[in-house]
């Protein structure tokens, strides 16, 4: 799922990388929430509370909020700049780097938690850096296809293929079409998982920000998922002709 790009790229390739990355987001999304009553996997209610504090000269208070703006929009700088400067690279599988900055970056936030008083804008500006590393890697990789940090859009697609399918179309776009509406109710669903699952680990379980913890470590759970599967097939088709000779 991390390997395969452009037209190698299938349904199912997108369906498990959705899987992974909108859960972690979930848990994500959660935590930062719980911990800051801040949103840390988009931008969207950041920029309105930036343009109402500008509008009232809240130069200052404003600050905080595009410091959250502009986090989110250098994690995704940084992850496209790393894809594009190794992808001639062929010995790199290019979107595992973004991936380990990401696991990086949650393992900190958890670990430290438990050392030292954090600041809550840094560590949402970190939150948020990380959200824009995971959408800019899984947009570029899927062609667009897949967004797992927020979920606006993703209604929208949903609600436009659902009235699409009220008219009648060719076969294959209809295929096409429930094709969409199945990888965006994946996304939906694992989203909603992961924040049910963050939560009850954050406020149940009392874990806090060591559910960021558990975020990276199924982030890493999906790298070492991938690369399993991807040799198994490698050994399988070379295993294949062996004995069909």
């Amino acid at each position: 799922m991390f390997k395969h790009q452009g037209n190698s790229r299938t349904l199912q390739h997108n369906l498990r990388i959705a899987t992974f990355l909108s859960f972690v987001a979930g848990v994500v999304n959660v935590s930062g929430f719980l911990a800051f009553k801040q949103l840390t996997t988009n931008v969207t209610g950041h920029f309105a509370l930036f343009i109402n504090d500008v509008s009232e000269f809240n130069f200052w208070k404003g600050l905080v909020y595009f410091l959250y703006i502009f986090s989110f929009l250098f994690g995704s700088f940084l992850s496209s700049f790393l894809i594009e400067k190794f992808k001639g690279n062929k010995q790199l599988n290019v979107y595992v780097l973004p991936t380990v900055i990401e696991c990086l970056v949650l393992l900190v936030i958890g670990v430290l938690s438990n050392i030292i008083i954090m600041s809550a804008d840094l560590v949402v500006c970190l939150l948020l850096f990380a959200m824009g590393v995971q959408n800019s890697f899984v947009t570029k990789i899927s062609n667009a296809v897949v967004r797992t940090t927020h979920l606006t859009g993703l209604f929208t697609d949903l609600g436009i293929d659902l009235s699409h399918l009220l008219f009648p179309k060719s076969q294959h776009q209809k295929q096409r079409r429930k094709a969409d509406i199945k990888l965006r109710i994946y996304i939906i669903a694992f989203f909603f998982a992961g924040g049910l699952v963050g939560g009850f680990m954050y406020s149940s379980l009392n874990w806090e920000l060591n559910t960021l913890i558990f975020a990276a470590l199924v982030l890493l759970a999906s790298l070492f998922y991938d690369d399993m599967r991807y040799h198994l097939i490698k050994t399988k088709r070379r295993f294949i002709p062996k004995r069909s000779q």
